[in-house]
């Protein structure tokens, strides 16, 4: 008798949990996305010697000073003067997806356009609606400058993105790892044309420059990755340590990454174990 009820209520457990994976709602998995691997606030939000500024989460004016350009993070609150506050849903998917803002405007570099065009449909929404969620703070951004002539659109409008199934263990690490955290950027070595994913899909070797001095972007295919366990490589992902105890440096989002579920943790390690090795 125990016994059935002990399965009775462990079968009452799992409908449950089931029950409200599926309730996830569009906010909910925003929160997630947006506190994790998505990690906007990690150029959006602005800093000082302490960490992150209370009360300016995602408020922009980071500044991003490169040969190429001095681009300065937008402020992504629903402020409507310095914000996105007139901005509708619609026009928010189209500038993060396509990289055009309602005026028509092109989204330059450092923003991932080419990756995140493709943020599926219902992830794209989730982003939105935290971004509407957030208290508005009213922060002037200065312009952009660019000394690179940016491309007319970074191709044909964005159509219908399904969402890639958890239960496909790798192609859903790719997802995270690409359109949605877009680490294969930045770990992914320019050529001629951009990124050379084709050729050099993350091999590393990206120079960042910034206040803590020069970072470079490890080689995460086989070849940079085969003396770490997936417990090595989850543990610098989501604390910035290294086996050796070492500490490792920006612009890695690490305060954003310890947040991954341990789920699509493994399914990041899973992918980043497929990749050519280079």
């Amino acid at each position: 008798m125990r016994n059935r009820l002990a399965a009775g209520f462990a079968a009452l457990l799992l409908a449950t949990l089931s029950s409200a994976a599926v309730a996830e709602t569009p906010l909910e998995r925003g929160t997630y996305l947006m506190r994790s691997i998505v990690a906007c606030g990690n150029c959006h939000t602005p800093k000082g010697p302490n960490g992150e500024i209370p009360g300016m989460e995602l408020a922009g004016g980071f500044k991003f000073d490169e040969p190429p350009f001095t681009a300065y993070a937008s402020n992504l609150t629903p402020d409507k003067e310095t914000g996105i506050g007139n901005w509708t849903d619609e026009q928010l998917i189209v500038a993060i997806r396509e990289g055009k803002r309602p005026d028509g405007s092109i989204i330059g570099p450092p923003m991932p356009i080419e990756l995140y065009r493709g943020l599926s449909d219902n992830d794209a929404k989730a982003v939105v609606a935290y971004l509407r969620n957030l208290p508005a703070v009213k922060n002037e951004v200065p312009k952009s400058v660019y000394r690179i002539p940016l491309p007319p659109t970074y191709g044909p409008p964005v159509g219908q993105v399904a969402d890639v199934p958890k239960s496909d263990k790798v192609a859903y690490g790719a997802y995270l790892a690409g359109p949605a955290g877009h680490c294969v950027e930045c770990h992914t070595p320019m050529g001629e044309r951009g990124h050379d994913y084709e050729n050099k899909l993350g091999a590393g070797g990206f120079e960042f420059h910034g206040p803590w001095g020069v970072s470079v972007a490890v080689n995460l295919t086989p070849t940079g990755l085969k003396d770490r366990s997936d417990t090595d490589l989850k543990k610098m992902i989501t604390s910035g340590t290294r086996p050796d105890g070492s500490r490792m440096l920006p612009p890695m989002a690490y305060p954003y990454y310890a947040n991954i579920s341990a789920e699509d943790l493994d399914a990041i390690v899973a992918y980043l174990r497929t990749l050519p090795p280079k």
